[in-house]
């Protein structure tokens, strides 16, 4: 049985970790691998979730060894939880020989290009995006700031090393490679690229699993009536997302629709989206905000008519997946969503299950809600589902780790036989 070290700085009691890690590295378990992790975890998640998570490690026998994740100072924290995470690798190394380190994102690589230096083992950097990018386009690292333009700097270096000396890499959209190459100034990355999006658990969200007692539970708590129309939006309404566009497009999709109601599906404050909905002229009485557990989720999206969601569309984007169109996709929902965000344009074309939003402004709000409309009558949900299990299933998702995993091993192999 082959060992692997999974790194993470995402908690496995995050949302995160346990819809995009554990999933993964569940179905790797039942491949045959025997699988560590060590993994950040934001200490009061850690207390109220840690016997689930650890039941779920056993039941897979995944061996789990958290560290706590260190809030302040800024900076200085990173640099001691990339500390603590290299001494608990360390102290793994003594009891076992680990054939692969798959690192989930930049915190985690840095610290196998430390051990690197010192252990004999495949480097596996799932990128996740351009995470240095993203701190620099969510406005979360101001470059004016000295600290943070030097931070940006190293680790732009560190970027271009993980590249080069990572055995695999996977990222989650085509249109991101040819950026990975320019980054790494090295076209002959092809051959160690693989594509993987944010997969999810079809099996979980399918409509036809859904009780009509649940959804009907719903209806009344939310006080949606038969003949309300539901456009939908599920998430954050924070950092990448353009609240204030989707509220525009709303308020006149309901000059089509005047009985459209507006259901956001958020465990955000609602506070900031109201003002903004008075400030643009958006009927309150047309906003329904709630939330769901993981559980209850595919019995409230069941409501939904069509979707919405418009992700900031700056130049990191292109290496993002949302994982919110595999789940809708996978519900049988169409979306309406903007260009310009990873691969999604050429998912929701080549699918036919929704409509992108190419501008921001009212004659292209009109034009999308026209669209989405006529789907809508003529979508195939079916045929919709079909498409989301091609392209977003979990089975998949664990299939194309495994081919990886396979093939480095049969490299890390073939150094230890030479």
């Amino acid at each position: 049985m082959k060992n692997i070290l999974y790194i993470s700085y995402d908690g496995m009691t995050d949302p995160l970790g346990q819809s995009q890690v554990l999933p993964y590295l569940c179905g790797l378990s039942l491949k045959g691998y025997n699988i560590s992790i060590i993994s950040a975890e934001k200490p009061e998640k850690y207390i109220l979730l840690k016997d689930q998570i650890q039941k779920i490690c056993n039941t897979h026998h995944i061996s789990w060894h958290p560290i706590y994740y260190t809030k302040y100072p800024p900076v200085l924290s990173t640099i001691i939880d990339i500390i603590k995470i290299r001494i608990s690798a360390i102290q793994l190394f003594k009891s076992k020989r680990f054939d692969i380190i798959h690192c989930r994102s930049y915190i985690s690589s840095v610290v196998a290009i430390m051990l690197k230096k010192k252990y004999d083992f495949q480097f596996l950097f799932d990128m996740r995006g351009f995470w240095v990018d993203e701190k620099v386009d969510g406005n979360i690292w101001n470059l004016k700031n000295p600290i943070f333009k030097i931070i940006f700097r190293y680790m732009k270096i560190r970027e271009k090393e993980f590249f080069n000396r990572a055995d695999h890499i996977v990222t989650l959209t085509r249109v991101s490679i040819p950026t990975i190459k320019s980054i790494a100034r090295n076209k002959d990355l092809s051959n160690k690229i693989t594509v993987i999006p944010c997969c999810v658990d079809v099996n979980h969200f399918d409509r036809t699993k859904v009780k009509s007692v649940d959804v009907e539970s719903w209806k009344s708590k939310l006080n949606i009536q038969s003949n309300d129309y539901i456009l939908a939006y599920l998430g954050s309404l924070s950092t990448w997302y353009l609240p204030e566009e989707m509220l525009r497009l709303f308020l006149r999709f309901r000059i089509k629709v005047p009985h459209a109601k507006f259901l956001i599906i958020t465990t955000e404050d609602a506070k900031p989206f109201i003002k903004m909905a008075e400030r643009i002229g958006v009927p309150l009485d047309s906003l329904i905000f709630t939330s769901s557990n993981r559980s209850e989720l595919p019995s409230l999206l069941s409501l939904c008519n069509t979707s919405l969601f418009f992700i900031k569309p700056a130049f990191s984007k292109i290496a993002s997946s949302p994982t919110k169109l595999g789940e809708l996709l996978s519900m049988g929902i169409p979306v309406i969503c903007n260009t310009g965000i990873g691969d999604t344009d050429e998912m929701i074309i080549s699918s036919q299950s929704g409509v992108i939003c190419k501008s921001f402004d009212e004659k292209e709000y009109d034009r999308c809600s026209e669209e989405i409309l006529n789907l809508e009558k003529t979508l195939d949900k079916e045929l919709t589902r079909s498409k989301a299990i091609e392209l977003f299933s979990l089975e998949n998702g664990v299939n194309c780790y495994h081919a990886i995993y396979q093939k480095l091993i049969a490299k890390n192999d073939g150094k230890v036989h030479s």
